[in-house]
């Protein structure tokens, strides 16, 4: 299974904030829009960097008296992974597991096609082998024709 095959079923909605959105702002997305991550643009829509909860939690602890003011551009993640959509999902997998992410941004020549989420990663893992078992079940019991 492929990055291509979450995102058929996914879509490829991503929401967005700009450089010099508060990081106040960038919080009423994530409760609004209820995602995991934020992918960061600058104001002709190309991608700077990755917004996280641990990166939000960052900005509260390291200056909670001005957080009305920080910027997402101070504590977003610059150095992203991308993936391409022909990856192999376990490749993405591990990837995430390696890196400690939940996120990762799907691009093709520079163009975000979908965030795919280590949820996603795993519900499509699942489906994936129930269909399977129940190919298997189904031959075991004689219900294809040999």
């Amino acid at each position: 299974m492929k990055v291509q095959d979450i995102l058929a079923v996914k879509g490829s909605r991503v929401i967005t904030t700009l450089l010099d959105s508060t990081v106040l702002e960038a919080i009423a997305l994530f409760f609004a829009n209820k995602v995991g991550s934020l992918i960061v643009v600058d104001e002709h829509d190309h991608i700077k960097g990755i917004l996280a909860p641990n990166d939000i939690l960052k900005a509260v602890h390291t200056d909670l008296d001005n957080i009305h003011q920080a910027k997402v551009s101070q504590f977003m993640s610059k150095e992203m992974i991308v993936a391409k959509k022909e990856d192999e999902i376990d490749y993405i997998q591990t990837v995430m597991t390696e890196n400690r992410i939940r996120h990762i941004p799907i691009l093709e020549k520079g163009k975000l096609l979908g965030l795919i989420s280590i949820g996603d990663v795993v519900k499509a893992q699942l489906k994936e082998k129930h269909v399977e078992i129940q190919y298997l079940k189904e031959y075991i019991e004689g219900k294809y024709p040999a």
